[in-house]
């Protein structure tokens, strides 16, 4: 790992890979619990961690970078489950790329316990990964000017879910009635970072 200051009393923690950067982000957590760090935003992307209001930036970062990260301890949170209808657009595209049929890729996806990695682009996005490999998908050629909310969607190694509707280029391959961003609600998101979460068909799907 290598950490790089940001401004005074933030660092950067660019991580080897996204599995490490996850279980990283889960030990400052632990850390910041146990009172062993003092920090006011942990913030995980998809290979850094952001931490700031660092109270000891430089020797925070010759701590981090020369302590080795335990791996993610064992599941604990409760899992999340969203419905959802396997009617996007561009199933029949995904699961051509994956060799299977439509209702074969539905079951796939459904069948897999996603994480989320982190969250960011829109308000209540979060970037799940579980896939394996060889069911990454590339974007959209040309990404569509308004993806409605609830799209479930693919790109990459992800799996995300649209709050809201806007612009995007991912691969829709269903719909979700879960609000994912409500202000009323505490917490507003109903996905972050490290939340177990998988799909569940229901009628329509």
């Amino acid at each position: 790992m290598r950490a790089l200051r940001v401004g005074d009393d933030a660092l950067l923690i660019e991580a080897s890979s996204g599995e490490e950067a996850q279980a990283l982000h889960a030990e400052l957590l632990r850390r910041r619990a146990a009172g062993a760090l003092t920090v006011r935003e942990i913030v995980p992307a998809a290979r850094t961690v952001l931490l700031d209001g660092v109270d000891d930036p430089a020797r925070r970062a010759a701590e981090l970078t020369a302590a080795r990260v335990p791996e993610v301890p064992s599941r604990t949170r409760e899992l999340i489950e969203l419905p959802v209808r396997y009617d996007g657009p561009d199933l029949a595209a995904v699961a051509g790329r994956w060799g299977v049929t439509e209702r074969e890729a539905a079951r796939i996806h459904a069948g897999t316990e996603f994480t989320v990695a982190f969250c960011g682009f829109a308000p209540g996005f979060g970037y799940l990964t579980g896939l394996p490999d060889r069911y990454d998908v590339p974007r959209r050629a040309t990404p569509r000017t308004a993806v409605p909310a609830g799209a479930v969607a693919l790109a990459g190694p992800y799996t995300g879910v649209y709050p809201r509707s806007s612009p995007g280029g991912w691969q829709l391959i269903g719909t979700t009635d879960a609000v994912l961003w409500d202000h009323a609600r505490v917490p507003a998101a109903l996905l972050a970072p490290g939340a177990r979460v998988r799909f569940v068909p229901v009628e329509g799907a």
